[in-house]
């Protein structure tokens, strides 16, 4: 049985970014693909740097990286392997995207302190069906390296238990395997301990990497650096089953300059999916990247060529107050998950909301707003402009509401507002549900009408 599933192309022949993408395949057939990784700060460990290089030198190869169910979302932190896998492909490599079907049941023990929680299967088959409609757009599906997706769960699933631990088990050492961090970490940590099931992870992704070289002919294992063990462990099995010299190449995990942790904000992490994270607090999120941050995240999450993030970095330090590098970023990455359409709607509403245009603002954009763009409150008609303005955090009191109304510190859609005994009346709303209170020259906070 073929594991893998073709299809459909979404980005980068014909979709947004083609212009992007052709720019970005002339710098990289100009420059080489190592030189590409290395200045974008993209390599953290190979196995056999010189081996790698002669390997994707010799022709086109299949490249591989996972990612585990375990949310019915990426984060943006999986946007630096994804687009690593495009990156590869541009350079006329062919990708595969693992979706871990089974690997998503056991849970990896890399990165955590405590035992994973297990999902049931119909939860985990869901989030991967909402993985693979979601990664779909970030490669191209058609041509002639045209990338596939898998699921470990097709050759996994109905694996014989001894058959497994005498073709995989028996090559390897317990003694090696509690070395591993992952593994050892754990173990040190008093109280704490692993359990057999996320013991066996490594034995699981080792497993992948065997099964994706007979198949496929992959020989070619990308990752964060926190996944090295498990993917040196594969490099060991395909050497022993196949006879052939298997590589590894992780990316290091993305962190901020000030230590804080990257890839959340007040209200969460940051998600690829516009439901959970809309596209304005995406776009947000990109456009308040510390400046000593910016040169990094340009090079991780474009494909904006060096010389161009030279320049932006440069103007950076030049100007900072106009933060350029910061825009370009917001604008690349938005673009890149979320197309042109939500981003012309996430500059249209960070827009509107620095100048206070408020009628300038779409029906869609105040629902991207409700969503997670300002502190909102659904009320009713009828209600006391303060006690609405307290409820949607606004202000910590109705005294505090009262004085900055008589202060004339309160605009609502635009216009100021002198009345502090005003009810809400929706006749007059935006979109008849949206009323917009402006405190101030940046705070806001959004009234929404009962449905």
């Amino acid at each position: 049985m073929h594991a893998c599933e073709r299809s459909r192309l979404v980005l980068g022949s014909g979709g947004d970014n083609e212009k992007l993408y052709l720019q970005f395949k002339a710098h990289m057939e100009t420059h080489g693909l190592m030189h590409e990784l290395r200045w974008r700060g993209l390599i953290s460990q190979l196995s056999n740097p010189t081996g790698l290089e002669e390997y994707l030198g010799g022709g086109s190869r299949t490249v591989y990286c996972g990612f585990d169910p375990t949310a019915d979302s990426l984060h943006i932190g999986s946007l630096v392997p994804l687009l690593a896998l495009k990156r590869f492909q541009l350079q006329g490599h062919k990708p595969i995207l693992l979706l871990g079907g089974a690997t998503g049941l056991i849970g990896d023990p890399a990165g955590r302190d405590d035992e994973r929680n297990l999902n049931t299967p119909n939860v985990v088959g869901s989030w991967v069906e909402s993985l693979r409609a979601q990664v779909d757009r970030f490669l191209d599906f058609d041509g002639e390296h045209s990338a596939v997706i898998c699921n470990n769960l097709d050759w996994t699933e109905k694996l014989n238990v001894v058959s497994f631990l005498r073709d995989i088990g028996k090559h390897f050492s317990v003694n090696g395997m509690i070395q591993r961090e992952s593994v050892k970490a754990r173990l040190d940590r008093e109280g704490q301990g692993i359990s057999y099931t996320e013991f066996s992870y490594m034995l699981l992704q080792a497993m992948d990497f065997l099964e994706l070289a007979l198949r496929q002919d992959c020989l070619i294992q990308i990752g964060g650096s926190d996944q090295w063990g498990n993917i040196v462990s594969g490099i060991d099995l395909v050497r022993r089953h196949v006879g052939k010299e298997a590589f590894a190449l992780t990316m290091p995990l993305v962190t901020k300059s000030d230590g804080a942790k990257f890839g959340k904000s007040a209200s969460g992490a940051i998600w690829l999916d516009p439901q959970k994270t809309s596209p304005y607090s995406f776009y947000q999120f990109w456009l308040n990247t510390a400046d000593a941050d910016v040169e990094s995240f340009l090079k991780l999450f474009t494909f904006l060529t060096e010389d161009e993030v030279v320049a932006l970095v440069r103007e950076t330090v030049d100007h900072p107050e106009l933060r350029g590098g910061q825009r370009k970023l917001a604008q690349e990455v938005t673009l890149l998950v979320h197309g042109d359409k939500a981003l012309k709607s996430a500059e249209r509403i960070s827009e509107c909301l620095f100048a206070g245009e408020v009628t300038g603002l779409q029906e869609a954009d105040l629902a991207q707003l409700q969503q997670d763009g300002l502190p909102s409150t659904i009320c009713e008609s009828g209600v006391g402009l303060l006690t609405a303005m307290v409820e949607a955090s606004l202000v910590k009191s109705t005294g505090e509401a009262r004085n900055l109304i008589e202060g004339n510190g309160i605009k609502i859609n635009g216009e100021p507002v002198t009345d502090s005994r005003m009810k809400i009346s929706f006749d007059q709303a935006l979109f008849g549900r949206f009323y917009l209170i402006r405190r101030g020259k940046k705070q806001y906070c959004l009234l929404v009408c009962v449905t």
